[in-house]
């Protein structure tokens, strides 16, 4: 296993309980107890293709705890204070639409995403299930519902064969409701997510001492590698191995999905347009890794077909606005740096991102200065996949609580994104584990006109 050491933290965790921890690790995946190397035979007993001439690519960003859709993009004005709350709309780039105060950077890019102001249709539970998937969870097939990652892995494959085409940055979080059957839902071990974050199984493969410090060494990097490479080969144990050991040896030390981590390799310039975080995981909230932001740009551009991950902690049932102080001017520099290098590097065409959360928030705020669970409505941001874009699709109410205009569901979204992928929702099938044909999305749903018509 390769192990990318994190700095330690203290726990925190949402209303409900669930807790997280923060670390980096690669190697044995936590697909329970499934090495790289079975992980690799069982993708090739599924009969995963292996991936076109034409690489695009998804990047969600998940927003977990629910974040505050009218302290940011639907900021109500016209409220009561106990509505409004405490920030002010600023004007964009985009004539007619208005953002958040705290987050200029992507006030100056309006014309290069959309703003959803009608998510509809959640469930009041700290999950990630529906934001992956694009369905509720409730009358799954056997095995579960795959996340959109896995859909694609097993669908389209990589775009390179040394990059995962799934791959999860995500610090391991509770509320993530796959404990039993992994993101993969029915379609297994062979396409679920390559957890950079989320360690198990067998050490069977163990680089001891790359920390993240280190891994900006690239020279020390390179040595560990070197050295590990000549200890195996000298003692000869690579020969009784299989191909499928072999390949998941490869991935592990390829220098392509090692230099797409290390993103120190990056100009300063650019690593600076990213920002720096807060690693840690306090009780006031989640790490805040902003160079996820630049490695999932790194690994869409190596050949990953879907990489996600996890920003900060937007579960503010207490001092809510004390909170938003803190993590939107975060939110605004790294996601807007990830919009503008996209385009920078001509891959806003080909690679589409996603911003969301579980939930939305109440209306009224509370006594503790929070705002608490809101499933009636949200927000959602989508940038890239060669869409239309500049534009703002559905509102809410004068208080910020009811879809007023245009509700759209979490699968509209998510057959927006698989047609921007090139996939036709309409035709593509995969099948579960009673042998039935399963499209990518719900039966009826549509990729979203305004978007791609």
């Amino acid at each position: 296993m390769l192990t990318l050491l994190g700095p330690r933290s203290n726990r925190s965790g949402f209303c409900d309980g669930v807790s997280r921890r923060n670390f980096l690790r690669i190697g044995a995946l936590g697909l329970g107890g499934l090495a790289l190397p079975d992980v690799l035979r069982a993708e090739a007993a599924a009969g995963i293709r292996s991936a076109g001439t034409q690489h695009k690519a998804v990047i969600m960003i998940f927003l977990p705890g629910g974040p505050s859709h009218q302290d940011m993009f639907d900021l109500k004005q016209d409220a009561p204070a106990e509505v409004r709350g405490e920030f002010r709309p600023i004007a964009t780039n985009v004539p007619g639409i208005q953002i958040c105060e705290h987050l200029p950077r992507l006030a100056a890019l309006a014309d290069k995403y959309t703003i959803i102001r009608s998510m509809s249709g959640m469930e009041d539970r700290h999950e990630a299930f529906q934001c992956y998937t694009g369905r509720l969870n409730r009358n799954q097939p056997p095995g579960g519902w795959p996340s959109m990652g896995s859909f694609l892995s097993k669908t389209q494959g990589a775009g390179d064969p040394s990059i995962p085409a799934f791959v999860g940055l995500a610090p391991k979080m509770g509320h993530v409701p796959w404990s039993d059957n992994g993101v993969a839902g029915f379609l297994g071990a062979a396409c679920a997510p390559f957890e950079i974050n989320k360690g198990g199984g067998k050490d069977d493969m163990i680089l001891n001492g790359i920390t993240l410090d280190r891994l900006a060494d690239r020279r020390s990097l390179l040595t560990s590698l070197d050295q590990f490479r000549r200890e195996v080969d000298g003692s000869r144990n690579m020969e009784g191995l299989d191909a499928y050991n072999q390949q998941a040896f490869g991935i592990l030390t390829s220098s392509k999905m090692v230099e797409a981590l290390d993103f120190k390799r990056e100009d300063p310039k650019i690593i600076e347009a990213y920002g720096k975080g807060d690693p840690r995981n306090r009780d006031d909230g989640g790490p805040k890794l902003m160079e996820h932001f630049l490695v999932a740009r790194r690994l869409v551009e190596a050949g990953a077909r879907c990489v996600t991950l996890a920003f900060s902690r937007w579960d503010h049932h207490g001092d809510n606005f004390g909170a938003l102080r803190q993590d939107l001017p975060l939110l605004d520099q790294g996601l807007s740096a990830l919009i503008q290098d996209l385009h920078q590097r001509g891959l806003d065409k080909d690679v589409s991102v996603v911003v969301w959360g579980e939930f939305g928030r109440t209306p009224t705020i509370n006594k503790d200065g929070g705002r608490d669970h809101w499933p009636r409505v949200s927000c959602a941001l989508l940038a890239g996949g060669g869409m239309k874009h500049g534009q703002v699709i559905g509102a809410t109410d004068r208080l910020g609580g009811e879809a007023s205009e245009r509700p759209v569901s979490f699968g509209e979204v998510h057959a927006t994104l698989y047609h921007a992928l090139g996939l036709d929702v309409n035709k593509v099938t995969v099948t579960d584990l009673t042998g039935r044909p399963q499209f990518l999305v719900d039966a009826g749903v549509q990729p979203m006109k305004e978007l791609v018509g």
